[in-house]
């Protein structure tokens, strides 16, 4: 069992969750469907509904503006006056008369709030103005703008002029207006008598193109019928789209298009001969559908969120007693035989589990008998290394007792009797097996160096420079009087100079080195050689060095073989006490001397 797609949970987790979400999308495709088709259906009515408010304002707002011109038209006193003043040579009067048209036209102006100026041109090149300050401020070449030929081409009919941006009339007045006029008759003869223009406040006209809006996105244009734009709500950068390919409507008839990436509804003005554009982007349409479909994901993810925990439910109460097995089983894996599984459940998973605690019992009394065969065979080891070293340096010793005594030095015998004294008591104490400590194996190297600078007279000195703080470190017992023996007997005394022996202490990040160093004859490349490759194969073979204690070792003429033996012998118990990683390394250059490195764990603080 494994905890990836193959696992009685995570298939029972992917089953009931799969057969949720097909439901689950079956019922939200439909339901999205549905509502879609209800929410274009109610937004293509409310744009229909819209545009028909909008024409009929329009159509009372200009029937208003129409009634305006007529009144203005139909006024035979002001129109007389008008004739008077154009063929009266009489100062006084067309002074008087002026006022009187002026009064008339004022009475027009103030009948609605909306006007912003009334404008007469007759054909004799006179004008009247009522407007908002800076009166009679004419555009001295009206006769040449296109708002006066298409007056001039008209019938006397209404001319709609639409939305600008600034009085055609006052070339000071910069506010927007809507523009309309008509020719003016005498109404005994219906002689021209010339042209009325009148400009209102275009707010009436854009709030109800506003109305028209469904979106904040949605553009409205009043089109003409030479697809001339009278009025819209779109900003001077919008650039309005090309008319002539829009749906138009017929008569009284309301257009609504949504074929295209916008919906589109048109209606005509009949008294202006208008078209009313609504166009609206899909996606500001969409809005409601977003909405909805955002409530209808919230919905999924709660219903997504609950078949989740009940799906984990249901398969981890089916899965969570093989779960635990599986857990168990790991915790062997990494070496742990002493927990045990108890679980209530299938009858199969629980004979599975009764075998697999057996097991794990069986497993742990065979590790436990493994473990006390494989230390008492490492004890047996240790100590058929350490025999190697005391008998050596025994016969070593009694014969320099021998020659000294042949010497008759009695004072400085009783010094190197009391050194070997101390030296035997501590090499023959094992209580502790062969662990002792750097302050006792310097004590030792000291009792040795003192028999050696008493048989050597002062041809050898020694140096101590120990980190205080590595006295108390912990290595195998008689480690440094090997190395020490092996310097002074093949370093120091074929010397014909004084010798110096040094003992230090070095301290890296993880790794305390105690160095021997010695300015002897050195050792030859070939027997140096040799011995860092016995050294090698002793740290990647410890299990065979038993075998090596059993073969006889012979004696060259060098003395190098013997040499050899002490020095194996430390480097090999350090490697079974530390590991591979550490144990003796040797650098020599003959003439020069000889440096020997212990290298070894760097207790932990505390330790």
């Amino acid at each position: 069992m494994t905890r990836g797609l193959h696992s009685i949970h995570s298939r029972l987790f992917l089953l009931f969750i799969s057969c949720m979400l097909i439901l689950l999308t079956v019922v939200s495709v439909l339901y999205y469907k549905k509502t879609t088709d209800i929410i274009h259906s109610k937004i293509s009515d409310l744009a229909e509904k819209n545009i028909s408010q909008t024409v009929g304002l329009f159509e009372l707002l200009l029937q208003g503006y129409d009634s305006i011109t007529k009144s203005l038209n139909s006024n035979y006193e002001m129109l007389r006056l008008i004739h008077d003043r154009d063929t009266s040579k009489d100062e006084a009067v067309n002074i008087i008369n002026e006022r009187t048209i002026t009064n008339i036209m004022g009475a027009a102006y103030y009948s609605r709030d909306d006007i912003f100026g009334i404008h007469i041109i007759t054909n004799a090149g006179k004008n009247y103005n009522y407007e908002r300050g800076f009166d009679s401020v004419i555009n001295a070449d009206y006769a040449s703008t296109a708002w006066y030929h298409k007056l001039q081409d008209s019938s006397g009919e209404m001319v709609w002029l639409g939305l600008s941006k600034g009085s055609i009339i006052n070339r000071f007045q910069q506010d927007s207006v809507f523009v309309f006029g008509r020719k003016l008759y005498d109404l005994t003869d219906h002689r021209l008598i010339g042209v009325l223009v009148i400009e209102t406040n275009p707010q009436p006209i854009l709030a109800a193109l506003s109305n028209v809006r469904i979106s904040p996105n949605s553009q409205v244009y009043i089109v003409d019928k030479e697809d001339h734009m009278i009025a819209s709500t779109a900003g001077e950068k919008d650039s309005p789209p090309s008319f002539g390919g829009l749906p138009r409507p017929q008569n009284n008839e309301i257009v609504v298009d949504d074929r295209t990436e916008q919906l589109i509804v048109s209606a005509k003005a009949k008294m202006s001969d208008w078209t009313v554009f609504g166009l609206t982007p899909k996606s500001d349409i969409n809005s409601e559908v977003v909405k909805t479909r955002e409530y209808l994901y919230l919905v999924i993810l709660a219903v997504v969120f609950l078949s989740l925990v009940l799906a984990s439910i249901i398969s981890q109460n089916i899965s969570s007693p093989l779960k635990l097995l599986i857990r168990e089983m790991k915790q062997v894996e990494m070496g742990n035989f002493k927990g045990s599984v108890t679980v209530k459940s299938f009858e199969e998973i629980n004979s599975l589990v009764s075998s697999f605690n057996r097991m794990v019992n069986r497993m742990d009394e065979l590790i436990d008998r493994i473990t006390l065969a494989t230390v008492s065979e490492k004890n047996a080891e240790l100590q058929a290394l350490q025999s190697q070293v005391n008998p050596h340096f025994l016969y070593n010793t009694l014969d320099m007792i021998y020659w000294m005594l042949d010497e008759r030095e009695n004072d400085r015998l009783g010094k190197v009797i009391l050194a070997l004294s101390h030296m035997f008591r501590y090499s023959s104490d094992w209580q502790e097996a062969s662990k002792t400590t750097l302050r006792q194996e310097l004590d030792q190297m000291r009792h040795y160096m003192t028999i050696i600078e008493s048989r050597l007279e002062g041809r050898v000195s020694t140096v101590l420079d120990v980190a205080p703080e590595c006295l108390d470190v912990v290595l195998p017992k008689m480690t440094l009087q090997p190395i020490i023996e092996n310097a002074v007997k093949y370093g120091l005394e074929p010397l014909d100079r004084p010798g110096v022996l040094r003992v230090y202490t070095e301290i890296s990040e993880h790794e305390l080195r105690i160095v021997i160093e010695d300015n002897g004859v050195g050792i030859e490349e070939s027997a140096l050689q040799n011995m860092q490759e016995q050294l090698i194969k002793d740290a990647s073979d410890i299990d065979g060095a038993m075998a090596s204690l059993q073969t006889p070792q012979t004696t060259s003429a060098s003395g190098q073989t013997r040499r050899g033996i002490g020095i194996t012998n430390v480097h090999r118990r350090i490697v079974l006490m530390f590991g591979d990683i550490y144990g003796l390394r040797i650098h020599s250059k003959q003439g020069e001397g000889t440096t020997v490195v212990i290298a070894m764990p760097l207790p932990r603080k505390g330790e």
